[in-house]
Order: structure tokens, then C-alpha cells, then sequence
């Protein structure tokens, strides 16, 4: 590829970018599409919509930009959680180190590579990219020692800047687990594969086993059910709102195509009575041992008390009794608790295989759109199309600009169904569902968007290339270098078009205006609220960070791609944490590791296809000194594993003991205990007195087989001071 080309790309992407930023800074004004660009805002405070009319309504402004920028790290703490603040210190960690970089390749690698040879240099946009990568430096040439520099001062500032990254956000989150005195979490355990007992229940058998083993310590537990009742439920829905009165506020939901509304929130008034004879938590015939699994959430009276429980084996079979810490309530995944925890190993090996078979058939669009970047093989395979491609201009646009557009349009596949992998894999929590499907995104983007394009659209036409390992930096070495142009066009595309549209939240805005010209629904809806998309976000980031780390010696002109790329992420992605994204569960901050560990795996592989390149360049001796540095990086992430990581996967004893001390001296843990009962409830509706009644029906049974008159008595009592609250079986606003 050669400058004018990548400047075709660079134009093209750009115009994207300042055209959809233009209209993004106007559509955020105009008061219909609130629930797209404020969802966060409007699930907070409710705000009636004001529809008069003004100019600068129409007038794009940069606001959003200096909103976005004041906003501080306890903003962000407190609206995005902690995942949101650790996401921002990706980006922080980013325009840092490639900030370094910047200077260092610009200045000092990037004159090297452009004089490297002995030869004419044409016009700048005439010149192929080729000059400015280390493939135009003369084999043998003392000029290398300023790449062997670099690659040692960008190694040394990424571990420097790591470190203290990590030791900073280790801190918040141990302040995050402090702070957190009234999370259920902690109290609370997951218990699965309980053993069957023919002459008792699930129910019975989990009681029976934690007093008998945890006297003193057991507080309750509560049973997982099947989901089928769940779905009983939804069928008994149009019977239940036959019987309630609607309120007359309007639907969040259009009644079909007709563009009316129906009253989809119901509140029991005058006909309370009438109800509560007929509908009754005992219709329900949920608590009952035919429904309930081998699964049970188990509370302690201390948190010290559950994680002992979850360190320990419970029985003589690892198999059975298998406990493992809960997540907070929001967070719990209540479709696969119900899976026999025996199944969970063929699901990962199945979703494995899978993943697997799938990163292999992406290999077709992946090869076809390298092959859009050669414009001789192009022309040999669709002959009708070499009259087109003589053209200078649609020549740099085929091989500047599509193959990265087709690349990122085929990559939209990639997140649902990684995401449908990841949810038959069998996780319990959403964040431990999104995090696996992160995972997941994450090798597969770097296996296909990095390995694959350099082995196909390079010297390496086959994959025979990995039957020699020894061969596999030199190859790279030869790859990364005529690969560079893609890269920075895909940089353009998918880095800073992609922010565009991200801003811009087109597919909501699409359907927010289908729903409202279209159906004639006015009212927003809960539906159209999101959750931050970490699952493809940080994968995104961290295949930039790869890109980067791999090309900032080998072809340095990406550097101020990506660091651009960094700032404008930096900058949308606080704007919409602040004001798109809801916060419905928090994770912890366990995506840092994630992003630490494939940070060294991006120096490592620079550090290896460094040693490629100096022996192809015929220099011992500076490849001689890569090696003190690969063994440094490791050695840096073993102490970082062993000093850092143990906190994001367990919570030390410590703050648990000293929790529960200043629970008991302040008297919180009655409170605590109280809302543990209704906390882990697996039904939405009415869910404090639907878990008294599971809890208590054993009890009500004792008293009807004794008194019945009593007991009938006593259920009319509770039933007529009992306070309905408002049913909807729809998502809540």
C-alpha cells in the first residue's frame, strides 16, 4: 500500500467521523431521543420531555466533549461502578505508553527506517509505506541499535506504568469491598450437585447438612427452582391482569402495530380483596419438591464464616456439595444455576470446541478481504473488474479502504454468538457470562485480526509456518512489516469510525425513531436501557494495544493512529458511562487482569518478533540483548501474579473479620439478616412475600394439620394486612 492510499482511507474515515460527531452533538438535543443518548439519566431521575423549539437545538456544539472531560474519578466511580473507573485506567494506562512511544519511535526509529537504504526517495505521497518500516533498514546496519533502544525504553515505561496501575486499582478495590457493608454477597454461598435423597427433599437434605456441620454459624438458606415455573407464571399473566385495575398514567409498551397504548403496569385498589382470594402464592405451586433442583443459596451469620465454607471440601466426593461464593443479587444468572453441575465440564469443552470451529471458519471473509488488498490476484480472480481497477481513485479505495470496512462489518457476528457460547457454558453470574464472552472475543479478534492477516496477506500463504516453531519469529518479522498498512487503515476504521458510531448509538437511535414515526409510541421504555458492552469494548482496546506494541518498532506511523484512537475512547466512553449506560450489577473490576496479562503477552511478542528481525538483519548482537528483556518482562508479571492478582479472586480475611466486627458494634446485622430472607429471591414478582411464603410454608403445613380452623384464621389475618404491590410482568422502568 502505498501514502496515497492510506491517505484515501485516512479522508474517508475521517469525514465519518467529524460528519456522525456533527450530528451526534445535534440528535443528543432534540428531546425524543433522551432514552437513547441520557438512558442513564432518565432510569434515575425521571424527567418529562420539553419539546419547545430553539436554535441551538440545531447547532452542533463541542459541550459533551467538556462535560465528558471535567467529569472526575469519583463521577465516574460512583454512576459506572468500578468496572467503569477500571476501563477508563485502560485507556489512561494506554495514551500513556503509547504517548512514550510516540515520542520515542517518531523522533528517534521512524528517521532510521525512512533512511535506512541507500536509495531515491520519491514524493512523500508517492512513497510506499514500506520505506518507513524497519524493512527498508540494510541488513548488518549499526542504525538497529536504535530500535533495540526503543523496544527497551517502551518495555521499561509499559511494566513501570503497569505496576502501579495495578497497585492503584488493587486499592480500590479493596476500598470497593470495604465500602460495601451492606452486600449480600459475601454472607451468602452457592451451593450445587446436592446429593439425592429418595426419603427427603432438596430442601430437607441442605438444612439437615449445614446444621448438622455449620451449627453455629448457618443462618438459612433458599432453594433454586426450576425455570419452568417461571415460564407457568408468564402464562397466567393475562389471567392475573383480568382481575387488576389499570392505572391511568400510559404504557411504556405500543399495543402491536396500531400505535395505542395499554396500561402494562397494574395496581390492586378496590378489587384487593376479590384478588387475594383468587390469586394466592399457594396457586403458584412453587415450593414443592417435584420443582426444586440440586442448587441452593446457603446464609451465614458472618462473612467470615462463608468464605471458610467455600475453601473447604464438604464431603468425601468432590463432586458433590460444591460450593463457591455468590454474587450480589443483581448479578446471579438465574437460567444456569438450575444446570446439574456435572454437565459443566462438557459445556466448556463443547463451547471450546466450538469457539474454536468458528475461529476457523472466519478464516473465508478473513482471507477474502487480504485478497482485496493485492490488487494482481484481484484482477486475475474477477477479470470484469480490471477496467475499474486501473482507476487511481477506486484503486485506493479498494486496497485503503474496504478490506477494513469488510473486516469490521463481518466482526459484528462475532459478540452474539460468542455470547451464546458463553451463556451455554454455564456460569451463574452475568459478570462472569460477560467476562468469559470477553475471553473469548478477545483470542478470537487476535487470532483473526492479527495472526491471520499477517500470515495470509504476507510472505506466509500458508500455516505450515507453525510446524516450525523456530521459523515463527522470522516469518512475523518478515509478516508485520507488509501488514502495517492494514493495520493503520483498520485503525482508522474500526478505531475511529467505530467511536463515531459508538457516540452516535445508531442501532438504538434507528429503532427509537422506528418506534416513535413509525409505531406512534411517545413513551420510553425500559427495554431501550443498556448495560456498558464490556465483552467487545475491552477486547477492542486490548487488540489496539497488541497492534500497537507489535508495529511501534517495526512500522511506527501507527503509533499516532492509535493514540488518537486512545484519547477519543477516553473522552466518548466517559460520556457514556455518564450518560447512556445503566449500572445494573457490579463486577468488581475484574477485567484488569485480563488486561495485564494480555499487556505482557503483547511485549513478549514483541520482544520475540524483535529477535526475528535482528537476525534477519543480521545482528547478533543487539538480538543477544532482547533476551535479558523478555526474561525481565516475565519475571515482572510473575511478581505482579503473585503480589496483586490473589486480591481479584478472593477477599482477604482481614477486611472480612474487621466487616463483621463493626457490624456487630453497630448494630447492622439484624438489617443484614432481614434482607438475606428476600435478597436471593429467583422470582421477580412481589419477591419479599413470595420468599416468606417459601420459607414459612412448612410452617403454616405443621399449624393446618393441628388447628385447621387456627391456621385458616391466621392465613385470613396475614392476608388482610398484607400490602399488594404493583404487578408487571414486563421489565420494570
Amino acid at each position: 500500500m502505498d501514502i496515497a492510499a492510506f491517505l484515501t482511507s485516512a479522508g474517508i474515515n475521517v469525514g465519518i467521523c467529524v460528519v456522525l460527531l456533527c450530528l451526534y452533538s445535534v440528535l443528543r438535543k432534540q428531546p425524543s431521543n433522551r432514552v437513547v443518548y441520557f438512558g442513564r439519566r432518565l432510569a434515575s431521575v425521571r424527567e418529562r420531555s420539553s419539546d419547545f423549539f430553539s436554535i441551538e437545538r440545531f447547532v452542533p456544539s463541542p459541550s459533551w466533549i467538556v462535560k465528558a472531560w471535567e467529569a472526575t474519578e469519583e463521577e465516574i466511580l460512583s454512576i459506572g461502578g468500578l468496572d467503569g473507573l477500571v476501563f477508563q485506567r485502560m485507556l489512561i494506562f494506554s495514551i500513556r505508553v503509547f504517548s512514550i512511544a510516540a515520542i520515542i519511535c517518531l523522533l528517534l526509529v521512524l528517521p532510521m527506517n525512512y533512511y535506512g537504504k541507500d536509495m531515491e526517495h520519491k514524493w512523500i505521497p508517492s512513497e510506499s509505506l514500506h520505506v518507513f518500516t524497519i524493512g527498508n533498514v540494510k541488513e548488518g546496519s549499526r542504525w538497529l541499535w536504535a530500535h533495540c533502544l526503543a523496544l527497551y525504553i517502551i518495555s521499561f515505561a509499559a511494566c513501570f506504568l503497569l505496576y502501579f496501575e495495578y497497585k492503584s486499582i488493587t486499592e480500590m478495590r479493596l476500598a470497593h469491598i470495604t465500602k460495601s457493608s451492606l452486600n449480600l454477597g459475601p454472607f451468602t454461598i452457592l451451593v450445587r450437585s446436592v446429593p439425592w435423597c429418595p426419603e427427603e427433599s432438596f430442601n430437607d437434605t441442605v438444612k439437615k447438612f449445614f446444621t448438622n456441620y455449620y451449627p453455629s454459624s448457618y443462618l438459612s438458606h433458599q432453594m433454586v427452582y426450576r425455570r419452568s415455573i417461571i415460564q407457568k407464571l408468564m402464562l397466567d399473566a393475562e389471567k392475573m391482569c383480568s382481575l387488576i385495575v389499570p392505572v391511568d398514567r400510559p404504557s411504556l409498551r405500543p399495543c402491536c402495530l396500531c400505535g395505542r397504548t395499554t396500561a402494562s403496569f397494574k395496581i390492586l385498589a378496590s378489587e384487593a380483596e376479590t384478588v387475594k382470594d383468587c390469586i394466592s402464592f399457594a396457586d403458584f405451586d412453587v415450593a414443592t419438591r417435584e420443582n426444586e433442583c440440586a442448587a441452593a443459596f446457603v446464609f451465614f451469620k458472618t462473612r467470615f464464616s462463608a468464605v471458610v465454607a467455600t475453601q473447604m471440601l464438604q464431603s468425601l466426593n468432590p463432586m458433590l456439595w460444591v460450593t463457591e461464593l455468590a454474587p450480589e443479587p443483581r448479578d446471579v444468572l438465574w437460567s444456569n444455576i438450575s444446570i446439574p453441575y456435572k454437565q459443566l465440564w462438557l459445556r466448556k469443552i463443547g463451547t471450546l470446541l466450538a469457539s474454536i470451529v468458528f475461529m476457523f471458519v472466519f478464516l473465508i471473509p478473513v482471507t477474502f478481504v487480504q485478497g482485496l488488498t493485492q490488487l494482481d490476484k484481484l484482477s486475475k480472480m474477477f477479470p470484469f473488474l480490471r477496467g475499474i481497477l486501473k482507476k487511481k481513485l477506486m484503486s485506493r479505495v479498494v486496497t485503503g479502504y474496504l478490506p477494513s470496512v469488510i473486516l469490521m462489518l463481518f466482526l459484528y457476528s462475532v459478540p452474539p454468538v460468542m455470547m451464546v457460547f458463553s451463556s451455554v457454558e454455564g456460569p451463574f453470574s452475568r459478570s462472569g457470562r460477560k467476562k468469559s464472552a470477553a475471553v473469548k472475543i478477545l483470542y478470537f479478534t487476535i487470532w483473526n485480526v492479527f495472526f491471520v492477516n499477517i500470515l495470509s496477506g504476507s510472505v506466509i500463504n500458508q500455516l505450515a509456518v507453525f510446524t516450525s516453531v523456530k521459523e515463527i519469529p522470522m516469518q512475523l518479522a518478515k509478516a508485520i512489516p507488509t501488514q502495517a498498512g492494514f493495520f493503520m487503515t483498520y485503525a482508522l476504521t474500526s478505531g475511529w469510525a467505530g467511536l463515531a458510531c459508538e457516540v452516535m448509538q445508531l442501532f438504538p437511535l434507528c429503532w427509537n425513531m422506528f418506534k416513535k414515526f413509525i409505531l406512534r409510541n411517545n413513551e420510553d421504555s425500559s427495554d431501550d436501557l443498556m448495560t456498558f458492552p464490556y465483552h467487545t469494548e475491552v477486547p477492542r482496546v486490548l487488540l489496539f494495544g497488541l497492534i500497537g506494541f507489535t508495529c511501534s518498532v517495526m512500522a511506527p506511523l501507527i503509533i499516532p493512529i492509535l493514540l488518537v484512537y486512545f484519547v477519543l475512547a477516553y473522552l466518548v466512553y466517559r460520556n457514556q458511562i455518564l450518560n447512556v449506560y445503566i449500572l445494573e450489577y457490579e463486577g468488581g473490576g475484574h477485567f484488569w487482569p485480563i488486561f495485564h496479562n494480555t499487556t505482557i503477552f503483547s511485549l513478549v511478542l514483541t520482544q520475540i518478533i524483535a529477535l526475528g528481525v535482528f537476525g534477519i538483519k543480521e545482528s547478533p548482537i543487539a538480538a543477544g540483548f532482547i533476551f535479558p528483556l523478555v526474561f525481565f518482562t516475565l519475571l515482572f508479571n510473575e511478581y505482579c501474579r503473585q503480589r496483586f492478582y490473589p486480591i481479584f479472586v478472593k477477599d482477604p480475611i482481614q477486611i472480612l473479620i474487621e466487616m463483621d466486627r463493626d457490624d456487630e458494634q453497630s448494630g447492622r446485622i439484624e438489617e443484614i439478616y432481614t434482607k438475606l430472607r428476600s435478597a436471593y429471591c429467583q422470582f421477580p414478582i412481589t419477591a419479599h412475600h413470595f420468599c416468606e411464603s417459601v420459607l414459612s410454608s412448612e410452617t403454616h403445613q405443621l399449624k393446618s394439620a393441628k388447628d385447621p380452623e387456627e391456621a385458616t384464621s391466621e392465613r385470613e389475618r396475614s392476608e388482610g394486612s398484607e400490602t399488594w404491590a404493583v404487578v408487571n410482568f414486563e421489565k420494570e422502568s
